[in-house]
């Protein structure tokens, strides 16, 4: 896969409109809810930041959307992410392409890294 640097890149990689779509309304919904997070596109996805440290990322794959806070957080919110009929990996929750966004969810999950990484200065968590 060549190098993306931008939304643009990004967007137009997906192949299916439909998906396309659906992706860039999440992107939308995020940047718009919080818009003093910073969109960046690193390791070929799209992901927010604040003041330079890491809040969420988003990849895209054949049946999902894989949507990427950080471990910690999916570890302390899986109840909740599997309460909404996803399913997680250690470092990644998916949304199927059929599945309806959790927008509550995500907008707790986007508050909590917000706060808890507040002081911090790097991009992850230590």
């Amino acid at each position: 896969m060549p190098k993306i640097s931008t939304l643009t890149e990004f967007l137009e990689s997906i192949d299916t409109r439909e998906h396309r779509a659906t992706m860039q309304e999440l992107l939308d919904w995020v940047a718009e809810t919080w818009p003093a997070l910073e969109m960046a596109i690193k390791w070929n996805q799209p992901m927010f930041l604040d003041h330079g440290t890491f809040i969420i990322g988003f990849s895209v794959f054949p049946k999902n959307i894989a949507v990427s806070p950080e471990p910690a957080l999916v570890e302390r919110m899986l109840g909740d992410i599997e309460a909404s009929g996803y399913t997680a990996t250690k470092r990644l929750f998916r949304i199927g392409w059929n599945d309806p966004i959790d927008h509550a969810l995500l907008a707790r999950m986007i508050e909590t890294q917000i706060a808890e990484k507040a002081d911090m200065t790097g991009l992850w968590r230590p």
